[in-house]
């Protein structure tokens, strides 16, 4: 790849180059191996979880935390289960896996924006899932965790109030790569059938040679570097083995049929963007459903940064509007 080339980056969107320019140096900051306890420490720290109390939202939500068992004698997940108060069932699901390149994050600080953003307009539930994070938990351990509380969802479809027939898996980044690979998952352990899978820039290969992943290398908020550091917390001694599994890094996987209807999104100036379109076109060349966007001008986490953006905005209705589509059916 010739150097010139990879120095070529797309321009970003007016509003997203202020929010990048106004968070500074940290929305740039690169994670390193050595680093990566640090950086959890941080994060933690950075993003504290809202109590349950606090997501009630002063009585708008019912939220629960729920203790379900992982897949053998190897302890408990915790499900955080919400919906709007007072909506009667049962209700569609969002069964949505939170962001953090797998090594950071958690299932309730990204509850607030599903609820206001999706639950009360759409009238859905939510279940948001804490999946073990590495370098602690290696893989298949998140994935595990994120199929046994699919699974145990839909077993106990009735007294969570949802509709079995009417769920969603998501997420965002890390989470959109754990859906996907939940996608696949559950369709060959013939376990619960979602309709749709929505996969928010998601991270979906752990070879790291796109194109868009040199291109935007030192660029992006998440570049290849950090994304490497990530993709070897989680893997340890199977990271860039030539015959990881599809529930990895999802775009291993040589079958892509017979998969729920996905959504992708992804920004032009982002290190993910082309493993994003490079799935969705396997998905349309295994005879599925996929819708896929590219916003202009965006780089990782864009509608994070920028919430108020008009590209953020754009981007949320074109997500609100599939997931209204795909539930409806």
């Amino acid at each position: 790849m010739d150097g010139s080339t990879v120095r070529r980056v797309p321009p970003l969107d007016p509003q997203v180059r202020a929010a990048l320019a106004a968070a500074g140096d940290r929305a740039r900051q690169v994670l390193l191996p050595e680093q990566l306890a640090a950086w959890q420490e941080q994060d933690a720290a950075a993003r504290p979880r809202p109590t349950v109390e606090q997501l009630r939202d002063g009585g708008r939500f019912e939220v629960t935390e729920l203790r379900v068992p992982r897949t053998g004698d190897e302890g408990e997940i915790t499900l955080v289960s919400a919906r709007p108060a007072g909506v009667r069932g049962p209700l569609p699901l969002l069964y949505y896996l939170h962001g953090g390149g797998m090594v950071t994050g958690n299932a309730w600080s990204v509850l607030p924006r599903l609820l206001h953003g999706w639950a009360l307009p759409l009238g859905l539930a939510v279940v948001s899932v804490e999946y073990r994070l590495a370098p602690r938990t290696r893989f298949p351990g998140a994935v595990e965790d994120c199929y046994a509380g699919l699974a145990w969802a839909a077993e106990h479809a009735g007294p969570l109030g949802i509709d079995a027939r009417r769920v969603v898996i998501g997420g965002k980044s890390a989470g959109g790569g754990l859906a996907a690979a939940l996608a696949l998952l559950t369709r060959d352990r013939g376990g619960p059938a979602p309709v749709g899978q929505l996969l928010l820039s998601p991270m979906l290969d752990d070879r790291g040679d796109t194109f868009s992943s040199h291109q935007m290398a030192g660029h992006d908020t998440w570049d290849r570097t950090s994304n490497a550091t990530a993709w070897q917390a989680l893997l340890g001694d199977r990271y860039g083995v030539t015959d990881l599994s599809p529930y990895a890094a999802p775009a291993r996987a040589t079958d892509l049929g017979r998969l729920p209807a996905a959504y992708l999104d992804v920004g032009s100036a982002e290190t993910f963007r082309d493993e994003a379109v490079a799935y969705a076109d396997a998905i349309w060349r295994a005879g599925g459903e996929a819708e896929l966007h590219v916003w202009p001008g965006a780089c990782h986490g864009f509608d994070t940064l920028a919430p108020g953006a008009a590209v953020s905005r754009d981007a949320h209705e074109a997500r609100t509007r599939w997931l209204r589509r795909v539930l409806q059916g």
